[in-house]
């Protein structure tokens, strides 16, 4: 296993195929500072690029919390031109996961409230443990979910539900967090991080052309009418129907192995 640094406070460890992107600032829980934004933009800009890794899991450093959301301490010491310049740099943050494009898993436990929870919004999939507390409660300080969570939200769980959880800005514990749909798999406590790197290990045996273009198609393909939304998919298909993935993919079938994907 390897490991990268990015700034003080982002990591990505490598386990073969599967990248890991660790929130690592445990002394503040996990807050999102400017710092750690542009840190976390950076790794995700060099994994976008990296095609050796197929998965990305987001992990969290801090025993107690996944993240908490953004720096309120280094929030109260800006001017409103200091607030408007960190805008960019803090968007880029969770654009930069949402965007990545392969297949990416979020191991949540405590709490993932405001920011934090919007970076879990922003992975395809949410593996939570039985400690895990989600919520986004931007609205109690004056502010609204600016890192997605008005967008992401409504398309987990329809807006009447999203609508709800935004204006009263309540926190969620897991098992109710489960059957609403805000995490997509519940597991015992401590276990997050294990069952999403094990799910992604099992996803990323599977062929990264295919994997990048599925991705694709379900995301662009989201929201739009259904013939529209067909045309998104077929163009998808035409770029893994040629691909040499997909010839391995058949002549492994055919010949009862395991493919050896070439990865284009």
């Amino acid at each position: 296993m390897s490991e990268e640094r990015f700034g003080e406070f982002v990591l990505v460890r490598r386990h073969g195929h599967v990248a890991e992107l660790v929130l690592d600032r445990p002394k503040a829980m996990n807050a999102v500072s400017t710092e750690m934004a542009r840190s976390l933009a950076a790794a995700c800009t060099a994994l976008a690029a990296d095609r050796d890794a197929r998965v990305v899991v987001l992990t969290s450093s801090h025993e107690r919390a996944f993240c908490v959301g953004a720096d309120l301490k280094e929030r109260n010491s800006f001017s409103d031109a200091d607030l408007r310049r960190q805008r960019p740099v803090t968007r880029g943050a969770y654009t930069g996961v949402l965007e990545l494009p392969m297949p990416t898993v979020a191991a949540v436990h405590g709490f993932a409230l405001g920011g934090g929870f919007e970076l879990a919004l922003s992975c395809d999939l949410i593996v939570a443990d039985r400690t895990a507390v989600v919520g986004l409660p931007e609205v109690s300080v004056g502010v609204i979910p600016g890192g997605g969570g008005t967008q992401l939200l409504p398309r987990r769980v329809g807006a009447a539900r999203a609508a709800e959880l935004v204006f009263s800005a309540r926190r969620v514990e897991a098992a109710e967090a489960a059957e609403l749909g805000l995490v997509d798999r519940l597991v015992d406590e401590g276990e997050d991080r294990e069952e999403a790197l094990a799910l992604a290990t099992r996803i990323a045996a599977n062929s990264p052309v295919g994997l990048r273009a599925a991705k694709r198609a379900l995301r662009l393909g989201h929201g739009l009418d259904l013939r529209a939304g067909l045309e998104v998919e077929d163009a998808a298909w035409r770029t893994v129907a040629f691909s040499g993935d997909r010839a391995e993919g058949v002549a492994a079938f055919n010949e009862k192995r395991r493919p050896q994907w070439p990865g284009e």
